[in-house]
């Protein structure tokens, strides 16, 4: 099954610090989730200056609770508290862009 997880950072003054203090290991779980198959696809959301204030994930995961339980519970940014507000949609992605 499908899902697209939007995540919102944190609009405080130590927003951006967070996020860049836990962003190694983010982007090393990243590699690994899009290597396994589970991540399809993924872009960080930049405000109109430029700056890094969300993500966005295309992902697989067999259910909403496998998807919480083997990666969302473990991310860096939650754990971090870079995303404030995470909504996770179940998505159908077409065929055509699953080809690699």
């Amino acid at each position: 099954m499908q899902f697209v997880v939007i995540a919102y950072d944190g609009t405080d003054e130590k927003a951006l610090e967070r996020r860049m203090a836990v962003r190694p290991e983010h982007l090393k779980q990243a590699e690994k989730w899009h290597e396994n198959g589970r991540w399809l696809y993924a872009c960080g959301i930049e405000n109109d200056k430029g700056d890094l204030i969300g993500s966005v994930i295309v992902c697989e995961f067999g259910s909403e609770e496998e998807l919480r339980r083997e990666w969302l519970d473990r991310e860096p940014y939650v754990l971090g508290k870079v995303w404030e507000r995470i909504a996770v949609h179940p998505a159908r992605v077409p065929p055509y862009f699953l080809k690699r």
